[in-house]
């Protein structure tokens, strides 16, 4: 009994310490994780945030060329008849959607749908124009005819939502 008592008295200090140095080195390397996952997140988001910046950039530079006003006046050459300009004019923005699919993984996605139907609204608003006019009358007759429809709207062009929505997003996140 006294040989147990003996034991005891020598294992049960020895299982303290071991259990105090167990938490305390696990409770350290705990830490040491914590801290390095911090320093990862902060060395990501210094190199993440100018490329998050850089599509927002992108974004709103699509949406101002997707603009009515702007796409029929770059767009239209002389010569054109409307045919050829509605071809060109869905082309043109079928084309600057395509170049800056890869921005949706920087942008929220709130802001990329408002992206997506700013681009289907507008691809709308010439084809509903395109039917109005005869295909071989001349380009400045679809022209004068989308750019009266986009100014006859009650409300906002899909491409100007979409940019308030984007500054709004961006004053938030900066």
């Amino acid at each position: 009994m006294e040989a147990l008592i003996d034991i005891l008295k020598i294992l049960l200090p020895a299982a303290v310490v071991f259990l105090a140095t167990f938490f305390l080195v696990n409770r350290f390397l705990d830490n040491d994780q914590k801290r390095r996952e911090h320093e990862l997140k902060k060395s990501a988001q210094s190199v993440f945030t100018p490329l998050k910046l850089q599509a927002y950039e992108r974004v709103v530079i699509f949406l101002e060329r997707i603009d009515p006003n702007s796409l029929v006046v770059r767009v239209n050459k002389h010569g054109m008849n409307a045919h050829q300009l509605h071809q060109e004019l869905i082309k043109a923005i079928k084309s600057e959607y395509e170049h800056n699919l890869s921005q949706q993984i920087y942008i929220s996605y709130g802001a990329w749908e408002l992206v997506k139907n700013a681009k289907e609204e507008i691809i709308k608003a010439i084809n509903i124009s395109s039917t109005k006019v005869p295909h071989d009358t001349s380009s400045n007759e679809l022209a004068m005819m989308i750019l009266n429809l986009v100014a006859n709207l009650d409300k906002k062009m899909p491409n100007q939502i979409a940019l308030e929505y984007i500054k709004k997003e961006i004053a938030q996140a900066f």
